[in-house]
């Protein structure tokens, strides 16, 4: 089971890319957070994040319900560890759509995890894209961008950073990623069990 992990600073485009990403592969699937955030206008319960009360989420975190979790924007997200499991017993890979700490937490408990950070062109390009969605306050601007800075920090401890100054190139890039995940000795070890029981 392959655990792709993309992260970026916010308004980077790391969601777009990883949508092209899901489309083409049936066994890719999205791993979906849970979140205190509220929802934007386009998004749905279930199926972008699971939306829940403060409350209910630190219920959640107290029963150790959660493989990783962290405060963002003051926020917090977090990913379930029933959503991994299922994904293991269904054979599937899992992306993950998560900011730095939290893939620093997953990491830990995968450590076999690739760690992909999204880097943005420019400055001025993230603050365009953030002002672009029309949901974001100057305060939360503000803020998105202050904790970019220290998001990027972050990126030197990556596996592989990929550039999104144009789409189709950066979707590539994360997609040599994906497909080189699977020459892994670890994602072909049954074939090399099998070809050595064979003998010679």
């Amino acid at each position: 089971m392959v655990h792709l992990i993309i992260c970026a600073v916010s308004g980077t485009g790391k969601s777009t890319i990883a949508r092209h990403l899901l489309d083409r592969y049936p066994r890719l699937r999205l791993s979906v957070s849970h979140t205190t955030r509220a929802p934007r206008a386009h998004e749905v319960d279930g199926v972008h994040y699971h939306f829940t009360s403060r409350v209910e989420f630190e219920r959640l975190s107290a029963d150790d319900a959660f493989a990783e979790w962290a405060e963002y924007a003051g926020n917090l997200y977090g990913t379930a560890r029933s959503m991994i499991d299922g994904a293991a017993r269904d054979g599937v890979d899992l992306l993950y759509d998560i900011d730095v700490v939290g893939a620093a937490n997953l990491k830990r408990a995968y450590p076999d995890a690739l760690t992909c950070f999204v880097l943005p062109p420019s400055w001025a390009e993230v603050e365009r894209r953030l002002r672009a969605r029309g949901t974001e306050t100057e305060a939360s601007i503000a803020r998105r961008l202050a904790a970019g800075r220290r998001e990027l920090e972050a990126a030197r401890t990556f596996d592989y950073l990929v550039l999104n100054e144009q789409l189709d190139a950066a979707v590539a890039e994360l997609d040599c990623i994906y497909r080189a995940a699977h020459l892994r000795t670890a994602e072909r070890r049954a074939t090399l069990e099998r070809l050595a029981a064979q003998g010679g």
